[in-house]
This record gives structure tokens, sequence and C-alpha cells, in this order.
């Protein structure tokens, strides 16, 4: 057998697509010949993964792990749900979200040529939507949420304080209400700018007094801006399970702060 370079590898794949594996074997089965390489790969559908990889992506799976002091979260994007239930892609995502939550974010990079390889074994693109990885410090509980059955939408929240049941609960809100921002702060003093001169433009305000115009105002902003859902800013929306209180309300009675959250989904 050959002995094939990881240069003449690598220059097959850069030309087919295909995985680095799949391109070294069609090396070897060739004797080092590039060409005849190529046309295996295409003969057995390996070397369109390139193209593939320009596809978007509208379905997937999103995945986390939450323990031993850290969570991670996972998000792995398929074009249709056929593959997104395929044995392979899930066995796939598990693996790049065991290594995240062991190794951190940047692990992922590591899976590079698994991922070309399942495109071009699963005539998909495959693609890695979203990643995130949060240690807990003293006084913090990592909680996450990823909704049934699909698992489509996921949620991974570092909160200070509080209780591990409240970091559900608040993942599960994140996922349904989809906030933008954390508090009202987060928000760019432009984006509230532009929204305020929105509202006083609508016929709605300008139909009532001047005087009351700014009151009118800072109330539409507050309902229809910071608290909307899904959007809006997390603290300032309705709770999920008591509309009546605000998330902020909630945490504020339990003694808990929501330091950061990642909310990833891979449809709709």
């Amino acid at each position: 057998m050959s002995v094939i370079s990881a240069s003449l590898v690598k220059q097959l794949r850069d030309v087919t697509g295909a995985g680095m594996m799949d391109c070294k074997r069609a090396l070897e089965e060739t004797g080092g010949d590039l060409d005849a390489a190529r046309v295996l790969l295409r003969e057995r559908g390996l070397a369109s993964a390139g193209k593939k990889a320009e596809r978007t992506t509208s379905d997937g799976l999103v995945g986390y792990i939450v323990s031993n002091g850290a969570g991670a979260i996972l998000g792995v994007g398929s074009e249709t749900d056929f593959v997104a239930k395929n044995a392979e892609f899930q066995a796939f995502a598990e693996k790049v979200l065991r290594a995240v939550h062991a190794e951190g974010e940047s692990t992922v990079e590591k899976f590079e040529p698994e991922r070309l390889e399942l495109i071009g074994k699963l005539g998909e693109n495959i693609v890695i939507v979203g990643v995130a990885r949060f240690e807990s410090s003293n006084g913090h509980v990592i909680g996450g949420y990823a909704h049934p059955p699909a698992n489509k939408i996921g949620v991974l929240v570092d909160l200070s304080g509080g209780t591990p049941e409240l970091a559900r609960q608040l993942a599960m809100h994140i996922s349904w209400a989809a906030p933008e921002w954390r508090t009202k702060a987060d928000v760019p003093e432009a984006i509230v700018a532009a929204e305020r001169e929105i509202f006083m433009r609508s016929d709605e305000v300008q139909s009532k007094p001047e005087a009351a115009r700014e009151k009118i105002v800072d109330g539409m902003l507050a309902k229809r801006f910071f608290a909307a859902t899904p959007g809006g800013v997390l603290l300032e929306q309705p709770w999920i399970s008591e509309p009546a209180r605000t998330v902020g309300k909630v945490l504020e009675e339990a003694g808990a702060t929501i330091e950061r959250f990642t909310r990833i989904a891979v449809a709709g």
C-alpha cells in the first residue's frame, strides 16, 4: 500500500469537499493517483460535501448537559427532520456536545473533518448552529432545557442564587419567550430611541393630547417593547407560568439573579 502524505489528502479534500478519512482511503485505493481518487469519491457520492455546505439548514437538533458544576449546549443544523432523526447524525451531535462539556467551546473545531464526512454520507448540509459552555462558581446554579419532543430549541442559563428547579423553569421560559436582552440596561440606546420615535409618530399617539404623549409612549415602550414576547427584555417579560408577575419579580422574590443565558434554535 502506498504511503499517502497529509498534504495530498488535504489537496484532495480541498478539491472535493469530502471527509479526511474518505480522501485518505480513496488515495490508498488508487495508489496515490489524485485524479483517480477524485473519480472514486464521486462514484461513492462523497465528493459533494463542498457544494452541500452552501445549502441552508432549517432543521436539526439541540441538546444540553448539566453536571459536575458545568453546563454545555449545542445546536446542530440539518436540512430536514429526516436527517435530524438519523442515528448517525444524533450520535455526532452527542459526541460533540460531550466534548464541549468536558473541554470547552473551542473543541468543536476538531470535529470539522467528521462533520464534512457526515455531509457526504447523509447527503445534506450539517452545521454547528450554536454552542456555549457555562461553568458555575460559588452560589451559581446552571440550568438547561430543550423543548420536547423535537428538541429544536434549547436554553442554558447561569443563575446566581435560586435553585436548580428555578433555573430549569427560567430556561423553559426563555425557550418560549425568546428575549433579546437580559436587562433594560443591555438594550442599546439607539434602539430604544428608534422604538420611541415609531410609537410617538403612530396615529394612536398623535390622536392624543400633546401633553400626554410622552407618558403614553413610556407605557407603550414598557408593555410592547421591553416586555415583548418573543423578543424584548427577559426581566421585563411576563413570567410564563404566572403572567401577572414579571421574570424580574420572580427572581427578586427568590433571591436570584440571571447572570447570562444562551438560547439556540435550529428551526422556525
